[in-house]
């Protein structure tokens, strides 16, 4: 058996382990020191903007339409396996637009995708009131992506634990890595809080965490958090119940939660002096824009709020994908920044065919 290791078990350490579960002689391990979900997962809102991202060829392109692909299949198997639901958002993603200019380069990247084999619409200003009445009558019309998906993080990453386990994986939790070698038979050292563990390949998903693993190798993958703060809005039912899609503009998302609605995020970057501290003042932004958008938010009621830091590597584009460089048994898999849920299917096929 080849012993594997994962650090890490967000959405992107989860999805690895699972996707490593169905190679035939991989014996694997999970470890993190938080409960699985937690960090830059945590605070996601599981937008998932592949089709209609501006993206549209190269390794940027190729990992979004490989997990929109796999989430159409994902879902269902994990709810199969683990009994349970996972709220999943099949109505796809409605991107406002502001100016006629928005439009022209929708309708550019509708045609782009034609050939590619998706679907996008392009909506004028009546269309759009007549789908979605309870939004503001500014937008000059919209783009819409019937193929992008929204997914809960956390109801997603605990199913993908549990489907992992059923598999045969092992998940351990509250164990710190204080500590990477490896030995001159080419193992992974793995020195933690309780103890040292081996193995022949090592997985590092672990998000801001990965700078301080690499550190310890005299590697510097160099990783810089990124907050984000969001509200969820309850008391409020906008627009047609059936038709229910994520939304944004002006980088801002309103995504549906049954009778209620997320919206976010903030983008707030460390100060000179490293420090990263929600400011309010950037929520209450956001807040007025989500209002803007819907006027009927202003009638709902916040009934949560949360903050998280996301991964964003710095010198060098996200995600971080492959091999540590000088060493060909340790990789990779982090980095994601904004876009974690959304790569993380294509990001643990990758890490399966780098190991087996």
């Amino acid at each position: 058996m080849t012993l594997v290791i994962i650090i890490g078990c967000g959405a992107i350490g989860a999805m690895t382990a699972y996707e490593l579960s169905q190679v035939q002689g991989l014996q694997i391990t999970v470890i993190d020191k938080q409960p699985p979900a937690q960090a830059a997962t945590g605070a996601a809102l599981g937008v998932m903007m592949g089709i209609i991202s501006g993206k549209v060829k190269g390794r940027a392109w190729e990992l979004r339409q490989t997990s929109i692909r796999r989430y159409e299949t994902l879902i269902t198997e994990l709810e199969e396996i683990t009994q349970g639901q996972i709220p999943f958002n099949r109505q796809g993603i409605l991107k406002l637009c502001t100016e006629s200019e928005e439009l022209e380069k929708g309708q550019q990247l509708a045609e782009i995708r034609r050939s590619q084999g998706w679907q996008l619409e392009i909506w004028d200003a009546d269309r759009l009131l007549s789908h979605c009445p309870h939004l503001s009558d500014r937008f000059y019309g919209a783009i819409y992506s019937p193929q992008d998906r929204q997914v809960d993080p956390t109801a997603l990453t605990h199913a993908l634990v549990t489907a992992a386990q059923g598999n045969g994986v092992t998940f351990q939790f509250g164990v710190h890595v204080e500590g990477l070698a490896t030995n001159s038979g080419g193992r992974c050292l793995i020195q933690t809080n309780t103890g040292q563990l081996e193995c022949d390949r090592l997985v590092i998903a672990a998000g801001l965490g990965s700078t301080e693993l690499t550190k310890s190798l005299q590697k510097n993958i160099d990783i810089r958090p990124v907050l984000g703060q969001a509200v969820e809005y309850g008391g409020v039912s906008l627009g047609n119940q059936e038709f229910q899609p994520a939304i944004t503009a002006d980088d801002i998302h309103i995504v549906p939660r049954g009778r209620n609605y997320w919206v976010g995020s903030t983008v707030e970057f460390p100060t000179a002096t490293g420090e990263i501290v929600a400011d309010p003042r950037n929520l209450q932004v956001v807040k007025e824009k989500a209002i803007a958008i819907c006027p009927a938010l202003a009638d709902g009621a916040i009934v949560k709020q949360w903050s998280g830091l996301r991964p964003r590597p710095e010198g060098q584009l996200a995600p971080i994908i492959g091999h540590l460089p000088g060493y060909d048994n340790i990789l990779l898999a982090t980095g994601h920044y904004r876009n974690g849920i959304l790569l993380a299917p294509a990001t643990a096929q990758a890490i399966r065919k780098a190991i087996a």
